[in-house]
Protein backbone atom coordinates (compact mmCIF):
# COMPACT_ATOMS: atom_id res chain seq x y z
CA UNK A 1 0.00 0.00 0.00
CA UNK A 2 1.03 3.95 -0.69
CA UNK A 3 -0.50 6.88 1.04
CA UNK A 4 -0.21 9.93 -1.70
CA UNK A 5 -1.11 12.67 1.46
CA UNK A 6 -1.90 16.22 0.74
CA UNK A 7 -2.65 18.89 2.53
CA UNK A 8 -3.47 22.56 1.56
CA UNK A 9 -5.99 25.93 2.59
CA UNK A 10 -8.91 26.51 0.27
CA UNK A 11 -8.88 29.77 -1.00
CA UNK A 12 -11.72 31.24 1.59
CA UNK A 13 -12.79 33.83 -1.64
CA UNK A 14 -13.62 30.14 -3.55
CA UNK A 15 -14.63 27.80 -0.95
CA UNK A 16 -17.98 27.66 -2.90
CA UNK A 17 -16.58 27.22 -5.89
CA UNK A 18 -14.00 24.78 -5.01
CA UNK A 19 -17.01 22.84 -3.44
CA UNK A 20 -18.72 22.21 -6.53
CA UNK A 21 -15.16 21.81 -8.64
CA UNK A 22 -14.36 18.94 -5.65
CA UNK A 23 -17.47 16.99 -6.67
CA UNK A 24 -16.24 16.69 -9.99
CA UNK A 25 -12.75 16.54 -9.63
CA UNK A 26 -13.62 13.33 -7.63
CA UNK A 27 -15.32 11.63 -9.93
CA UNK A 28 -13.03 12.39 -12.58
CA UNK A 29 -9.55 11.22 -10.50
CA UNK A 30 -11.85 7.91 -9.93
CA UNK A 31 -12.41 7.51 -13.31
CA UNK A 32 -8.69 6.74 -13.79
CA UNK A 33 -7.85 3.41 -12.26
CA UNK A 34 -5.16 3.37 -9.61
CA UNK A 35 -6.97 5.20 -6.36
CA UNK A 36 -7.80 2.47 -3.69
CA UNK A 37 -9.55 5.02 -1.34
CA UNK A 38 -9.95 8.56 -0.74
CA UNK A 39 -10.29 10.01 2.10
CA UNK A 40 -10.41 14.01 3.28
CA UNK A 41 -10.04 15.99 6.60
CA UNK A 42 -10.86 19.42 7.38
CA UNK A 43 -9.45 20.88 10.54
CA UNK A 44 -12.22 20.86 13.38
CA UNK A 45 -11.42 24.35 13.98
CA UNK A 46 -13.45 25.57 11.32
CA UNK A 47 -10.44 27.07 9.08
CA UNK A 48 -10.34 26.43 5.44
CA UNK A 49 -7.32 23.91 5.50
CA UNK A 50 -8.05 19.98 4.30
CA UNK A 51 -5.94 17.13 4.23
CA UNK A 52 -6.72 14.37 1.68
CA UNK A 53 -5.05 10.98 1.35
CA UNK A 54 -5.44 8.71 -1.58
CA UNK A 55 -4.40 4.91 -1.41
CA UNK A 56 -3.06 2.80 -4.23
CA UNK A 57 -1.98 -0.53 -4.18
CA UNK A 58 1.33 0.12 -4.41
CA UNK A 59 4.03 2.33 -6.41
CA UNK A 60 3.38 1.72 -9.79
CA UNK A 61 -0.31 1.93 -9.36
CA UNK A 62 0.27 5.72 -7.72
CA UNK A 63 3.02 6.76 -10.62
CA UNK A 64 0.74 5.25 -13.56
CA UNK A 65 -2.41 7.38 -11.82
CA UNK A 66 -0.22 10.57 -11.45
CA UNK A 67 1.38 11.18 -14.50
CA UNK A 68 -2.21 10.75 -16.46
CA UNK A 69 -2.99 13.60 -18.46
CA UNK A 70 -6.28 14.18 -16.93
CA UNK A 71 -5.09 13.62 -13.35
CA UNK A 72 -2.16 16.37 -14.31
CA UNK A 73 -5.20 18.69 -15.74
CA UNK A 74 -6.82 18.33 -12.27
CA UNK A 75 -3.77 19.61 -10.50
CA UNK A 76 -3.68 22.55 -12.87
CA UNK A 77 -7.39 23.27 -12.22
CA UNK A 78 -6.75 22.62 -8.09
CA UNK A 79 -4.39 25.72 -7.96
CA UNK A 80 -7.27 28.21 -8.80
CA UNK A 81 -8.68 27.41 -5.41
CA UNK A 82 -6.27 26.21 -3.14
CA UNK A 83 -3.19 27.65 -1.33
CA UNK A 84 0.00 26.12 0.45
CA UNK A 85 -0.53 23.20 -1.39
CA UNK A 86 1.78 20.28 -0.22
CA UNK A 87 1.90 16.33 -1.09
CA UNK A 88 3.37 13.50 0.31
CA UNK A 89 4.06 9.96 -0.50
CA UNK A 90 3.89 7.43 2.32
CA UNK A 91 4.97 3.81 2.21
CA UNK A 92 4.20 1.08 4.83
CA UNK A 93 6.65 0.89 7.79
CA UNK A 94 8.93 -2.20 8.05
CA UNK A 95 7.81 -2.18 12.28
CA UNK A 96 4.13 -1.76 11.29
CA UNK A 97 3.78 -3.10 7.82
CA UNK A 98 0.32 -3.90 8.40
CA UNK A 99 -2.83 -2.32 11.00
CA UNK A 100 -2.90 -3.06 14.01
CA UNK A 101 -5.92 -3.10 16.12
CA UNK A 102 -6.74 -3.14 19.78
CA UNK A 103 -6.39 -6.37 21.12
CA UNK A 104 -4.86 -8.15 18.25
Amino acid sequence: MVLYVGKYDIRPEKAGEYAEWAKSAMGRMFAVPGIVELRGYRSVTGSYQVAITYEFADMNAWAAWSSNEDIQKLWDEAHSYLTNVSYELWGPSPVVPVPIRPGQ
